[in-house]
């Protein structure tokens, strides 16, 4: 500053020198003051408190019900809600007002209207008159407020058929602003169609009928095998009040086109009989059938004349299984399978035959590895969304959803603004209120864009609908009664509507799938767990004589492990996963070797009797027991060191299976005992067994001879003293005969499976 009064390449004085220093000292002091007061770095920031909302956000405003949500000329309308002060000042002379207009021209802008937050004077619709006010003294900081507007709808101004902004607005003073001021305000939408349309939208929506799994593998050994429930919470969707019995409930008196995963029927109709459901380290009688049985019947009342749209059995993962499971063996036969028993399960259940040519990948996000596998399960069409399959040219107009993109399939693309609309929470009144009014706001636009051109348009809303979001959902379709500018239709007539010729067919890319949805994918590992249990269920399968019993509940078990429904879930989808694979494991080792000690083998040749154990209810059979001897003197069936012998076994039972040895020297031999199926695939653990040989010399066995003899001998002379005394007896006259012996009491004891005792010795 000083040296801004200095000539050039002159020198200061030593007066404007020091005034010069002071100056900086005191300047410079607060500079300093305030760099020290900087924190270090990754100190946490000093945090200032959270400021009170000002000007035309200072009071929130909610519309709770807006009544008629698309009024006639002779309507009154009632619009209510709750106000709330969240400032910092109590609001005095307050005022709530109803703000009507301008109409709005195209989709956009009624996306732009509700993007605004606060009041903007000149944009926001006008209020209606100070006649439809309604007033409050005073507004207290941090209270809230109902308040209820009642309008003559041939009092609101609309002219032209459209959609008209409609607001509501709280108006007052505060101390600090003793002016009357808009203090808050919210929008929502008001459809005016007065009579119907010369031109009408074709609008399909689809009703989900789609839960998570609940159905263990495991089943009980009766005859009706009972199946076991991982828990009873399907019992709490399906109960007045459910989740599942509100879409059904909500959904007969709607169009719409039922969506449907044959899995979550199957579950339903085992809870409507016996089942368990596990409880702990045991499994408890499961108490719902009731509830059950009254949702099928429900259910089957409402389908009988509707269209069911049957998705693959279990809903599996399409995007999962195109990005991480295709490459492993047998994922795309799992979903074959799952579609080809999806017609059956539907058909049985309710009675009426389902349409199976649809594939839903998730949120309609799709590339061409997913459309590839939905169509290799036999899919024709493939429902998308418009924010995956967008347009590649600027359309004036939102276009038909049929496209076809090659080889006989159409894609179904579901409008993304529309399906959207429905996600998050909607139990809050103001949210869900603003979601119906605006879905019905933008069908009324979409069919506006284009009058002449009639267009078919797709709804694909949350794929297991909240409680909330089904009513929500359920009011929104309830506000185009009359078709004034829509006419419902089924996905299967939406399918064959005739394309849009302008609008795109291509598929995206595969690095344009959502990378937010890819990170919720099953890993391959699952794929690669799958695999293995379904090779161990092959192998097990082969050996049953009612292979039925367990085929389909592992069957079923092994959909359920690629259920789009485990996204979000890894760690239930693995716990899934091993329960699976543990169940079936404990199922296999039911069929076993006993284990047996050391053998010893007196002399040239003997047999040895190995045990094969069935703990399961049912028999076994085609199975090959095979013996392997590491010591060329311990020959089976006198020709080498292996042999075979086949295994059939009734449920609970076990059988000895004998096998004929011979020893050319003394010595020992180690076998080898393994259970192998017919195809040569080894079964269970092997077990492993010792085997002495202690050949007899020719002096021990003169030894034995001479011993013999002596025994023969000593019985002879027995038996002619006996006789001689009977003799002596009956000259004296005595005339009974010889008491007789009784034969023998055979042994007939069971067979033990206990392992044989130590150092057991076969004779020949």
């Amino acid at each position: 500053m000083a040296e801004a009064a200095d000539f050039q390449g002159t020198r200061p004085s030593p007066a404007r020198r020091w005034f010069r220093r002071t100056a900086s000292a005191v300047l410079g002091a607060p500079l300093l003051a305030g760099l020290l007061a900087v924190p270090a770095a990754g100190a946490a920031p000093a945090v200032e408190p959270a400021k009170a909302p000002t000007g035309s956000r200072t009071v929130a405003v909610s519309l709770n019900t807006l009544s008629p949500s698309v009024p006639a000329e002779d309507d009154t309308l009632t619009v209510s809600g709750t106000l709330t002060n969240k400032g910092k000042e109590t609001i005095s002379s307050a005022e709530v007002d109803l703000r009507v207009g301008p109409r709005l021209s195209g989709r956009g802008e009624v996306d732009d209207a509700s993007k605004r937050s606060a009041y903007v004077p000149g944009v926001d619709p006008v209020t209606v008159g100070d006649k439809y006010t309604v007033k409050f003294p005073k507004l207290a900081k941090g209270i809230s407020q109902d308040f209820t507007l009642t309008v003559p709808v041939d009092k609101l101004g609309l002219d032209d058929p459209g959609v008209y902004q409609l607001g509501v607005s709280v108006s007052g003073r505060t101390t600090t602003a003793p002016y009357e001021q808009v203090l808050g305000i919210e929008r929502s939408y008001l459809p005016w169609q007065p009579e119907a349309s010369d031109s009408r939208t074709k609008l399909t929506f689809l009703w989900p009928l789609i839960a998570s799994p609940h159905v263990t593998a495991e089943t009980r050994s009766d005859e009706q095998q009972t199946p076991v429930f991982a828990n009873d919470d399907l019992a709490e969707e399906l109960a007045p009040g459910g989740r599942l019995e509100q879409l059904v409930a909500l959904g007969s008196r709607l169009p719409v086109t039922w969506i449907v995963d044959p899995d979550l029927l199957a579950s339903v109709a085992a809870m409507a009989g016996k089942y368990e459901v596990e409880s702990g380290d045991t499994t408890v009688p499961g108490k719902n059938q009731a509830v059950a049985k009254q949702w099928l019947t429900a259910l089957e009342k409402v389908v009988e004349d509707g269209k069911v749209i049957a998705l693959p059995f279990a809903d599996p993962d399409l995007a999962s299984i195109a990005h991480r499971g295709k490459n492993v063996s047998g994922t795309l036969s799992h979903l074959q399978n799952a579609s080809a028993v999806a017609a059956t399960t539907v058909e049985t259940i309710l009675h009426v035959k389902p349409s199976t040519d649809f594939a839903w990948p998730v949120n309609g996000a799709v590339d061409s590895s997913i459309v590839d596998v939905a169509t290799s399960a036999g899919a024709h069409n493939v429902i998308a969304r418009s924010d995956s399959f967008r347009e590649t040219t600027e359309l004036p107009y939102t276009p038909t959803a049929a496209r076809p993109i090659g080889g006989g399939t159409t894609a179904v693309v579901a409008d993304a603004r529309l399906s959207t609309l429905f996600d998050g929470d909607m139990s809050r009144a103001g949210a869900s209120t603003r979601a119906v009014q605006k879905f019905l706001a933008q069908t009324l636009a979409l069919t506006e864009q284009t009058p002449d051109n009639e267009r078919s348009i797709v709804v694909a809303p949350p794929r297991m609908p909240t409680v909330a979001q089904a009513q929500t959902m359920a009011r929104a379709l309830e506000g185009l009664a009359g078709n004034r500018w829509t006419q419902p239709l089924d996905l299967v007539a939406a399918a064959e509507v005739k394309p849009d010729p302008r609008a795109t067919t291509k598929v995206p890319r595969s690095s344009a799938y959502p990378k937010k949805l890819r990170a919720q994918e099953l890993p391959t590992q699952a794929f690669q767990d799958i695999r293995t249990t379904q090779g161990s269920l092959d192998s097990f399968e082969t050996i049953l004589t009612q292979p039925e019993r367990v085929v389909t509940p592992f069957g079923n078990a092994v959909n359920r492990s690629t259920s789009t429904s485990w996204r979000g879930r890894s760690l239930e989808a693995q716990q899934y996963r091993d329960a699976v694979r543990d169940y079936l494991q404990s199922l296999t080792s039911e069929v076993q070797l006993i284990e047996k000690s050391d053998v010893t083998l007196s002399g040239r040749s003997a047999t040895i009797p190995v045990t094969v154990q069935n703990k399961l209810v049912q028999g076994v059979d085609r199975l090959v027991l095979r013996l392997t001897s590491d010591n060329i003197r311990l020959k089976f069936n006198d020709d080498g060191s292996m042999a075979e012998l086949p295994v059939r076994i009734a449920g609970g039972h076990s059988q000895s299976v004998k096998f004929d040895t011979a020893t050319s020297a003394n010595g020992r031999a180690q076998v080898t005992a393994r259970l192998y199926t017919e195809d040569g695939t080894q079964y269970g653990e092997e077990m492993t067994f010792t085997v002495k040989v202690s050949e007899v010399t020719p002096t021990v066995l003169l030894v034995i001879a001479g011993g013999l003899l002596l025994l023969v001998l000593a019985g002879i002379r027995m038996y002619s003293h006996r006789k001689r005394a009977v003799a002596s007896d009956m000259a004296d006259g005595n005339g009974d005969g010889p008491e007789q012996p009784s034969d023998p009491t055979p042994d007939t004891g069971p067979e033990s499976g206990a392992p044989s005792g130590t150092g057991e010795k076969v004779d020949r």
